[in-house]
């Protein structure tokens, strides 16, 4: 018979592995169609038929012969304790799931630890979820139940076979069956679960299984019976959305969540690159349910909806450590939930890969180097001031030196740091902990900001004492960081004597290395280059377009333009005389300091980011006030 008379009468696949198991031809039948890629010598039956029972030694339970050697391979490779390894398969044991899928949800191995060892032991190739199909491969043969239920995803189809990746290929239900439903021989890859489920819910375009179920789940319910709030938040539908809405945002690069009722919607955003995008929200009859399990999770008070909250969800996910900074408010519509991701493992604490360089990163080197006095970093939120004071601390953190921070919250645990969390609410506040913290003799101390003047003074005794003193503010460029501390109560005489420079920045979004596109800036733009000396004829910049790789924004990522203000004896001079910060800021660009707007177009030329971004965090006519 013809491939495709067959492929027409194959069976269109949309029961469950329960529903086929009994249908299934035997594995070793299978492995005989079963045609290997390209670096796949053997078939994936084959493999599990010729596994003897010595290779699986090191792994005393009986797992399938292939299973038990990826076990074997990721235990080899350090990937896997012993102890972990017994729970996780007494776990597995007893929830009836496979060894390989309970590993990753305790958080054990990743996905990606996951796909590679078995890659690695049954030599198959891995999927690269970057070429994975614009549209779905023979949609006729198979329903994204059955796909969804055998985690596998077609990639595309020629007339002698069909390639197909397979989360867990060791799985005889998912090889079979596809084997079964396409009629041919399968060619199969590996890929990880979390990018066949993306690809799905891309390619099928299909509404959410698990709000739907919730909604039915949940229907009407009596938010103020606690007790049935609580058992609807721990109801499994409501579990997964918002453990989808976490694993979505992180997939998403996003900084945050935000949850917001309203009268006739749930809308959930996330913040990705600074910028607030709307994504696909739980239905509205959930809210409530949806708003308890954040709480429960954040240990805040699930009775407690009129008053503000703020709490922590400590989460492993796909094998990576994450924090999550939970603050709740109340609204007209039901409590507004914010949460911050803290990803320890995608956050470098490298003054390059933040974006510092040229003059800016020489006079901050110039400061960290200096043996006390402080250093003050300002800007408004989120401009990554505290990303950059714990990468100066990085910097600073050796062996001889006691390194002693304050703050509110700790975002990022540092190794071989002392790290002090105020407490307000027992008194530990930023100045309490300041008084107990110079008499535990350190070297170098981090105060989260300077909030009071209480604050501001005990930091400027540190640093005349000899300590080493970093610290935030809230102000628009370094001059202004001067006349803020004037303005909170700080003597101008020990100001000038401890403040070593005052460093200000702002985030501007990094253009995609996969699709920015040159152009030649047009004469009215081209002449702003010349204050960083560019020919305006030569001026050619960079603009956003969007692709796969940055979900069609044109941006990824981000980094900082700054400016560094350096304490010398003409500014000292002009804060005992009580200068303006405008005046301040014209002696500093007098004596070298590049402003921020002029490091961004440094940037914006170097075809990191666009002049647009510039424009959008920084004064275009800032140059003209210090001249």
């Amino acid at each position: 018979m013809h491939d495709d008379a067959v492929l027409e009468e194959a069976p269109r696949i949309s029961a469950t592995r329960d529903d086929l198991d009994d249908m299934l031809p035997d594995p070793q039948a299978v492995a005989a169609s079963v045609v290997p890629s390209a670096a796949m010598p053997m078939s994936i039956a084959e493999e599990s038929a010729l596994a003897s029972p010595s290779e699986t030694s090191s792994i005393p339970h009986p797992e399938p012969p292939a299973e038990g050697r990826v076990v074997a391979h990721l235990h080899s490779a350090g990937k896997l304790s012993p102890g972990d390894l017994a729970r996780a398969r007494r776990l597995a044991d007893d929830a009836g799931e496979p060894l390989l899928p309970m590993l990753v949800r305790l958080g054990l191995i990743s996905e990606r630890d996951m796909a590679q060892a078995i890659s690695d032991v049954l030599d198959l190739p891995l999927a690269d979820a970057s070429a994975f199909p614009a549209e779905p491969v023979r949609e006729d043969l198979f329903s994204l139940r059955f796909l969804k239920d055998a985690k596998v995803l077609p990639l595309s189809e020629d007339p002698e076979s069909i390639r197909v990746a397979f989360a867990h290929p060791i799985d005889r239900f998912a090889v079979a069956a596809m084997q079964m439903a396409a009629g041919k021989p399968v060619k199969a890859l590996v890929a990880m679960p979390s990018e066949i489920e993306l690809a799905l819910e891309r390619l099928y375009e299909k509404v959410e299984e698990a709000p739907e179920s919730a909604e039915g789940a949940l229907g009407d319910f009596d938010e103020e019976d606690i007790e049935h709030l609580k058992d609807l938040a721990s109801e499994a539908p409501v579990i997964r959305m918002v453990n989808q809405l976490i694993q979505k945002a992180l997939e998403s690069r996003a900084s945050d969540i935000h949850i917001e009722p309203f009268a006739d919607q749930l809308k959930v955003r996330y913040r990705v690159d600074g910028i607030l995008k709307e994504v696909d929200a739980p239905p509205v009859r959930s809210t409530a349910a949806v708003i308890s399990r954040v709480k429960i999770m954040a240990k805040l008070n699930i009775a407690e909806r009129r008053l503000p909250q703020d709490g922590r969800i400590p989460i492993r996910i796909q094998g990576r450590e994450l924090d999550l900074r939970v603050s709740t408010v109340p609204t007209m519509f039901g409590e507004s939930v914010v949460m911050r991701l803290l990803d320890k493992e995608s956050v470098r604490f490298d003054l390059d890969a933040l974006g510092f360089d040229g003059s800016p990163r020489e006079r901050l080197r110039l400061i960290l180097e200096k043996p006390y006095g402080i250093l003050l970093v300002t800007g408004p939120t989120g401009s990554g001031k505290s990303t950059t004071l714990y990468t100066a601390l990085s910097r600073m953190n050796t062996e001889e030196r006691k390194i002693i921070t304050v703050e509110d919250p700790v975002e990022y645990q540092l190794a071989g740091i002392n790290q002090i969390q105020v407490k307000s609410a027992i008194g530990m506040t930023f100045a309490s902990a300041l008084r107990a913290i110079v008499r535990q003799d350190p070297d170098v101390i981090m105060v989260g900001e300077m909030r009071d003047l209480e604050t501001a003074r005990i930091a400027v005794q540190s640093a005349l004492t000899g300590h080493v003193v970093l610290s935030t503010l809230h102000t628009n460029d370094a001059a202004s960081g001067v006349t803020r501390l004037l303005e909170m109560g700080v003597e101008d005489y020990l100001l000038t004597s401890t403040i070593n420079g005052i460093l200000a920045q702002r985030l501007v979004r990094k253009l995609c290395p996969h699709c920015q596109e040159s152009y030649s800036a047009i004469p009215e733009l081209a002449v702003r280059f010349a204050a960083i000396g560019a020919a305006p004829e030569d001026v050619e910049l960079h603009r956003a377009v969007g692709c796969d790789a940055c979900n069609g924004t044109g941006y990824r990522g981000r980094l900082v333009i700054t400016e560094v203000l350096l304490m010398t004896d003409h500014i000292r001079k002009a804060v005992l005389n009580h200068a303006t910060a405008t005046e301040i800021r014209r002696i500093a660009v007098a004596e070298g300091m590049e402003t921020m707007y002029l490091d961004g177009l440094r940037k914006a030329l170097d075809g990191r980011t666009t002049i647009e971004e510039v424009l959008r965090v920084a004064e275009s006519g800032e140059e003209a006030s210090v001249d």
